[in-house]
């Protein structure tokens, strides 16, 4: 029986090691007053690398109090204007969980790697002692009494939860909007798309409310805030970090992953959220210690399969504008780039079927009982699903097998293959989607994301990093795809590539940025 709210505050107090009860502030759409505190939240610590900053924690050169109190100060600020951390304790409580993390260090306990980090998970994340809405208004009292594996993980790694990261509806599209908390605003552009569904997580790091955040990712959701906001994820291989809870623990192609600032700080927290466990099944055995590692090493002859437009998909010239000069970046890093792209014409209707069955075996009951309160895109896609026959998976299942092994053949040849993570820079937030891109109409509420969930079909790791901004200020990513299983090679050439840009250095001014 889910926990009533009394218990979830009672819940959130004994988390944080009191008796009193610590309030949760429900955020509700982002304010647009343009009227801000002053800025004097010490944002050095707030956009200092996750890995330096559990560092200084670990070995006494700053409090977790002092971290602790930085972010606050900083969500304070900035949250009200791009509404991406829901859910939140109150600041007395989040100070509490900090004072008992410097006390656990003082007292010579061991520690995780992220020990003293604030962190807000994703609010499609099962967390004890936090509200588990999915964006919906269905389930906006629903109270987990246990957490997913990946929560239990961050949790046993030293982090400090002090809320959610607001999703869209189900997780459904990558535009972050619901009716339980309001829209998510991009923060280089408040009139623009924070990105979806890990749109909240993506925002809060662009503007320094969190050092790190997870996510996940079906048909594009870790990379397409990362590329909205200028930041960095990864979309692991399938099976590489565990997914339970789920019904369906063989289907693949959702995962779920790591977001930062850096390269190195997302290799970092993959090491946390990486390797096998009994409760999931469709994981594999992985040493995740090896991303914990240098990622420097030389690229010279890397073979690199360029396709910014995946051989034709309708792409938005100011898109190309930033991408198609970093080919020279890659060239003068000493890879051998080649127009070469694998055939993907049908990874369109593999990832559609797939996405829709998987709908309907997850919401069916929901939209029996609960439709007149369900987003139109999420009763179409439902319904969608429930039309799918025998024949229509079958042929899904075989395809999908022959997409793997034309993937593999292609990358027999190519270590790296590149591309536009999305075929749009941010567009309006009062949208709910594009509905055509350079005059070609998109026929769904996913189809201008075609240039990510192609890539989901292929189960290959994949990641967005920062490679630029358009003339009006957007930031723009490039994808970099690598082979199967490979996530090192993909953090050695992304992380030589965002060593050359340096593209994710510039902040929004928001959130003190230049």
């Amino acid at each position: 029986m889910p926990l009533t709210r009394r218990d979830f505050l009672k819940v959130a107090g004994a988390t944080a090691g009191i008796s009193t009860m610590a309030p949760v502030t429900r955020i509700g759409a982002a304010a647009t007053d343009s009227s801000l505190p002053p800025a004097t939240a010490p944002t050095d610590l707030c956009f200092m690398s996750g890995r330096e900053l559990a560092s200084l924690i670990r070995n006494g050169k700053v409090s977790a109090r002092e971290v602790m109190t930085a972010y606050l100060k900083q969500i304070e600020r900035v949250n009200p204007r791009i509404n991406a951390i829901v859910a939140k304790l109150d600041d007395d409580a989040c100070l509490r969980l900090a004072d008992d993390a410097d006390r656990r260090l003082a007292k010579g306990e061991r520690v995780g790697p992220l020990h003293g980090l604030p962190w807000a998970f994703k609010d499609l994340e099962l967390a004890v002692g936090f509200p588990a809405t999915s964006g919906s208004p269905i389930l906006k009292d629903n109270f987990p009494q246990q957490d997913s594996v990946l929560v239990e993980r961050l949790r046993r790694a030293g982090v400090l939860p002090i809320g959610k990261t607001n999703v869209p509806e189900f997780g459904m599209g990558s535009h972050t909007y619901n009716k339980v908390y309001g829209r998510t605003l991009n923060p280089y552009d408040l009139t623009k798309s924070a990105g979806g569904s890990s749109g909240g997580a993506g925002a809060a790091l662009a503007a320094g409310l969190l050092p790190l955040a997870d996510g996940s990712d079906l048909g594009g959701s870790l990379r397409s805030p990362a590329n909205f906001n200028n930041i960095v994820a990864m979309r692991p291989t399938v099976g590489l970090v565990p997914v339970a809870p789920t019904q369906l623990p063989f289907l693949g192609f959702g995962v779920k992953g790591p977001m930062a600032r850096s390269v190195a700080d997302v290799a970092l927290l993959l090491s946390v959220m990486a390797g096998p466990d009994p409760r999931d099944p469709g994981c594999y055995p992985s040493e995740p210690s090896r991303f914990d590692g240098r990622l420097e090493r030389s690229l010279k002859g890397t073979r690199v399969a360029w396709c910014l437009d995946l051989g034709g998909l309708p792409t938005d010239r100011r898109v190309r504008a930033v991408l198609e000069p970093q080919r020279k970046t890659f060239e003068n890093l000493g890879c051998v780039v080649e127009d070469a792209c694998p055939d993907l014409t049908t990874a369109d209707k593999v990832f559609l079927n797939i996405r829709r069955w998987r709908s309907w075996v997850a919401l069916k009951d929901l939209l029996a009982k609960h439709r007149d309160e369900m987003k139109p895109e999420a009763i179409s896609e439902i319904e969608l699903g429930a039309s799918l026959t025998s024949a229509d998976m079958a042929w899904t299942m075989v395809h999908h097998g022959q997409l793997l092994e034309t993937m593999r053949q292609f990358q027999d040849k190519y270590e790296i293959m590149v591309c536009a993570v999305n075929q749009v820079p941010p567009f309006d937030a009062t949208t709910d989607w594009p509905k055509e891109i350079e005059g070609v109409r998109m026929e769904h509420y996913v189809a201008w994301m075609k240039s990510a969930y192609w890539i989901t079909a292929t189960f290959r790791p994949a990641m967005s990093v920062p490679a630029g901004f358009t003339a009006e200020g957007l930031p723009v990513g490039i994808q970099i795809v690598g082979r199967y299983r490979d996530e090192l090679s993909v953090f050695q050439v992304a992380h030589a590539f965002e060593q050359a840009t340096g593209c994710g250095r510039r902040r929004p001014a928001i959130a003190g940025g230049w």
